[in-house]
């Protein structure tokens, strides 16, 4: 009984030595970007990046801050469109994906069918940017910032998969005591979902912080510029000051930090999707898994 007891804890601790290094694997890159931009450019272009800076520097965030009120503006407007953003893209996503999973519903093959196709064709750039500006007026809004990422048949498809898992009694019997369709939903299926729903908030959540494609097609005020934009803008420019030859003579040998400020704005962007995920990390396989299975 003892070597049982021996062999299954020295297993054990193989098990968590493996995934301790595995994991230790997965945070060295982070690291080693929150060290390089840490570093100074000399030293990055000599030695390469390094997780312990050879030679501690700021000057990459120094460039970063100098319009500090810009970037601030920056993280402002990528919070509202991420807070707003997934809360309602997930309620929107929920409410279509609800009627598909249900066997009594006469077009729910329809829906299906329907929302697979925007998944399979698109109508290309033109049209699409046509559709925004003309019809919707999505010009220079926060709602140009959202709208056109409310509903992905991706995340529609894994939550109708994971409703259809849920039995069906359930609703039957809510039926019985005199529930409706809305409190079946928001107070039944909804709160049965949790998995799911986290799943799909990160998705939802990544794509709209990291999302800067919009605000170049639909804004033009530098007022609703996200953080994406910004710092898109700020590495590009820093980029031409690096190859420009009449930028160079301007500068006048000054050497311009273009790595430490790549890696000083991955540092900004990520920090609080990193905080976000340990709160759906332990709902996230269990989402993923039985969403993407099923059906």
């Amino acid at each position: 009984m003892t070597s049982k007891l021996g062999a299954i804890r020295y297993s054990d601790l193989v098990i968590y030595a493996i995934v301790l290094a595995f994991s230790l694997l997965c945070l060295l890159p982070f690291l080693m970007v929150i060290g390089g931009s840490f570093t100074d450019e000399l030293e990055i272009q000599a030695h390469g990046y390094q997780l312990i800076p050879g030679q501690f520097s700021l000057e990459a965030y120094h460039i970063l801050f100098v319009q500090w009120k810009v970037l601030v503006n920056g993280y402002k407007i990528s919070t509202i469109v991420t807070i707003v953003g997934t809360a309602a893209s997930v309620m929107i996503c929920a409410m279509l994906a609800y009627p598909m999973s249900l066997r009594r519903v006469k077009y729910r093959r329809f829906l299906s069918v329907y929302a697979m196709l925007t998944l399979l064709f698109s109508g290309g750039m033109v049209p699409w940017y046509i559709v925004c500006v003309n019809y919707l007026h999505l010009k220079d809004s926060i709602a140009a910032l959202i709208i056109p990422y409310l509903c992905s048949a991706f995340n529609v498809f894994l939550i109708r998969n994971y409703f259809q898992s849920l039995p069906e009694e359930l609703s039957e019997s809510a039926k019985i005591d005199g529930a409706g369709e809305a409190t079946i939903f928001f107070k039944i299926v909804m709160r049965l979902s949790t998995p799911v729903i986290a799943t799909v908030s990160l998705f939802i959540a990544l794509t709209y912080w990291n999302d800067w494609y919009l605000g170049v097609m639909l804004i033009d005020s530098s007022d609703l510029q996200p953080l994406q934009l910004l710092l898109r803008s700020i590495v590009s420019n820093i980029m031409f000051l690096k190859t420009s030859d009449a930028a160079a003579r301007m500068l006048s040998g000054s050497l311009v930090p273009s790595e430490g400020i790549k890696l000083a704005t991955c540092v900004l962007t990520i920090g609080p999707m990193v905080f976000l995920y340990p709160f759906v990390q332990r709902y996230f396989v269990k989402g993923i898994m039985i969403g993407a299975v099923k059906g």
